[in-house]
């Protein structure tokens, strides 16, 4: 089976969806499917990715290989004709494509590509159909819909949703309405973490460490994280904040909170170190007691289970899709989008290490049976098997 694996860009910076693309093709190379990555050298606020890496021919990874395609003439849309091109000459090379992203030129076109070449697809939206999602930009982005992905949701094999959650709320603009236009079937696979990735924790500290670590982005919650950490504080509580991420896409947005936390009771208390990645992002985890994201919508939350599978105890807010797991396994606190309920949870785990240990291990029990990538790529196999079978 060759499957082709359509991403505007790889670029860890970009998160969950990048990391989700890379794991997966190792997991599915594991099990001998042929798996080429096809992506822009787009490398966020880095700009390009090294003069180094070769363009427009595979380079040889686990198993699998990427084709990078040069990333212009629209940089910030992560646009690539050169990608275009050569998915128009070799589709037919491939059995199915797997597509993340909506909302994207290169994907968008991809399909379109896809469909003109008779080559089955998969759409997987990366939460770019929650509604939440749908309001920035909403006029640009239902004008887009209308001519050019709805057209492309109607002709996928699938649509791919990381929880179940994800797939109830996602809007299918009108998609199933009349008889004429059916609706693509749902898939439901969660995002994975690598077995193995995360050691044995260091021995908890004295002053606890919270760690949030996820892009610097509005949905992320931050507004309300802060003060919620400034009411912790003046209650006598200490701790220690770790702020690690960054925003390749809204540089503004990430000075604001640097700002707003530089004039906070929290900047003695605070470390920001800007994105982490290898290493040094499994020394955070490592280290961590606590893992914090009250984000306003999440479509899966890789971080979170990347958290759980460290065995870090998390506090969450309801609007991440995992939720559910999260209060399914006891592996942390859920509370709605408010401040106070927000600061209560993290101060209960504060004051109750052994609640927080307790949490900690049922997260990594829970991650490792049902997020781990063999069984993910497994699913993904059964998925892309079942899909080319119906179409015979």
């Amino acid at each position: 089976m060759r499957i082709l694996q359509i991403i505007p860009s790889i670029s860890l910076v970009y998160g969950g969806p990048s990391q989700m693309v890379l794991g997966l093709s190792v997991a599915l190379a594991a099990k001998n499917i042929d798996v080429t990555i096809i992506t822009t050298d787009s490398n966020g606020d880095i700009g390009q990715l090294s003069l180094d890496v070769p363009l427009n021919q595979p380079i040889k990874q686990s198993g699998y290989q990427i084709i990078y395609f040069r990333c212009s003439p629209w940089r910030r849309y992560k646009f690539s004709l050169s990608l275009l091109q050569w998915l128009n000459e070799n589709a037919r090379q491939f059995d199915l494509a797997h597509i993340h992203a909506l909302f994207s030129p290169v994907t968008t076109l991809a399909a379109t590509i896809a469909r003109y070449h008779h080559l089955p697809y998969i759409i997987r939206p990366c939460g770019m159909l929650d509604p939440a999602d749908l309001q920035k930009k909403k006029r640009l982005k239902q004008i887009y819909a209308a001519v050019l992905e709805r057209p492309n949701l109607a002709g996928a094999a699938a649509i791919h949703f990381t929880s179940k959650e994800e797939a109830k709320i996602s809007e299918r603009f009108g998609l199933g309405s009349t008889d004429k236009v059916p609706v693509p079937r749902d898939l439901v696979i969660p995002l994975g973490v690598t077995a193995g990735l995360f050691p044995k924790r260091l021995r908890e500290s004295q002053v606890p460490i919270i760690l949030f670590m996820s892009r610097i982005a509005p949905k992320k919650g931050l507004y309300l994280l802060i003060p919620a950490l400034e009411s912790i504080l003046g209650s006598g509580i200490e701790f220690h904040f770790i702020l690690a991420g960054s925003n390749p896409q809204d540089a503004d947005y990430e000075t604001q909170i640097k700002v707003q936390i530089n004039n906070s009771s929290l900047v003695k208390y605070t470390t920001i170190t800007g994105f982490v990645s290898g290493d040094l992002k499994v020394e955070l985890l490592k280290k961590a007691d606590l893992f914090v994201l009250p984000s306003y919508y999440e479509n899966f939350g890789i971080a979170v289970a990347e958290a759980m599978a460290a065995g870090v105890p998390v506090v969450i807010s309801d609007r991440i899709h995992i939720a559910e797991d999260i209060q399914q396994a006891e592996a942390g606190w859920v509370e709605p989008l408010e401040v106070e309920a927000i600061a209560n949870s993290i101060k209960s785990a504060l004051l109750n290490p052994q609640e927080r240990q307790r949490r900690g291990l049922n997260g990594k029990e829970y991650a490792r049976k049902h997020y781990n990538w063999d069984a993910i790529a497994q699913q993904t196999i059964d998925a892309y098997q079942e899909i080319l079978s119906s179409l015979n």
